[in-house]
């Protein structure tokens, strides 16, 4: 057994049992690929996949205990390189995080501003996709963090840390009937057509929560996974806008009107997700520190260990 094997194995299972594509990723050759597979069920004395001719089309049961302890192994051997880097370069490295539009163009940006003043040798790499995409990132090793709104929590891999709290917004151009309304209600809002998140984004659950509980049936003529699309077809007036108060920029959206829908519909709570047997390096201590002051390195540490869960919040 040997860690190319290992490498192999756990490549094969994150290309959906391709095994072309898993060459190509590792710069190798299928044929390769292969034989170091056989030869590591034949050293174990158990198939990890099921075959159909040359193919694999599935994960047998001891395989799948075993892709999970080879996932295990190749995130300790990086956290022996985490561990080395800490003592040898503190302040310098690489900081991966994964993460929805809405937190990296408004909530992002000012906190990596000013943490590069702290740390200007820490280099950022920035991956965006959909609250489950940006879990299975981290899971996978590809990112240390991964910051949303929904998903973590279905994860049992992931360590769970609350954030900061946040409210949805309506936004409607200048002149609007619902620009000055008093009061402003659910029922009120859903007599326009509306055009607010994607179903897996950005709160969009308490959104329908919302308008449910109240039996109304809002007609939602566009959805986006994006504040600035949202905004756009506000002002061509295909519809009013509910979307992430953050979102809303005084001087860039300043022929729109913005108003806090939070009397109406539920607050909701960004996290960031970390995994449970992660070593996390002082400076992405830091990190989630300046992007949410209460979890300090010690609470943090507490949560991985699994001691606690008052986050001050």
């Amino acid at each position: 057994m040997n860690l190319q094997q290992i490498r192999y194995v756990v490549e094969v299972v994150q290309h959906n049992l391709n095994v072309s594509e898993a060459a190509d990723a590792l710069f190798t050759s299928q044929p390769g690929v292969s034989k170091q597979i056989r030869a590591l069920e034949q050293e174990l004395g158990v198939d990890i996949f099921v075959r159909h001719g040359k193919r694999f089309t599935a994960l047998t049961e001891p395989g799948r205990q075993i892709v999970a302890i080879c996932e295990r192994m190749l995130r300790d051997m990086n956290h022996l390189h985490a561990v080395a880097e800490e003592f040898s370069r503190a302040d310098e490295g690489v900081l991966s995080i994964a993460t929805t539009h809405t937190q990296a163009r408004y909530v992002l940006p000012t906190v990596i501003r000013n943490f590069r003043e702290r740390f200007p040798k820490v280099r950022f790499s920035l991956h965006q996709g959909s609250p489950r995409q940006v879990c299975e990132m981290v899971i996978a090793g590809e990112a240390d963090l991964a910051i949303a709104t929904e998903g973590i929590g279905d994860f049992p891999e992931l360590v769970e840390l609350p954030c900061y709290q946040w409210t949805h917004a309506l936004v409607v151009p200048k002149g609007h009937e619902l620009a000055t309304l008093e009061p402003l209600t659910l029922e009120a809002i859903a007599r326009h057509p509306i055009i607010t998140y994607d179903g897996a984004f950005t709160g969009r659950d308490h959104i329908n929560k919302a308008f449910l509980g109240r039996a109304l049936k809002p007609e939602v003529v566009l959805t986006a996974i994006d504040s600035d699309v949202i905004k756009t077809y506000v002002r061509m007036g295909l519809g009013v806008g509910i979307l992430a108060k953050m979102a809303f920029d005084p001087a860039a959206d300043a022929d729109l009107v913005c108003r806090d829908l939070g009397h109406l519909i539920e607050s909701n709570t960004t996290r960031i997700g970390v995994l449970r047997d992660a070593y996390l390096r002082g400076f992405v201590f830091a990190f989630i520190e300046a992007f949410a002051p209460h979890l300090k390195r010690d609470v943090v540490e507490r949560a991985l260990r699994g001691d606690g869960e008052d986050y001050g919040l």
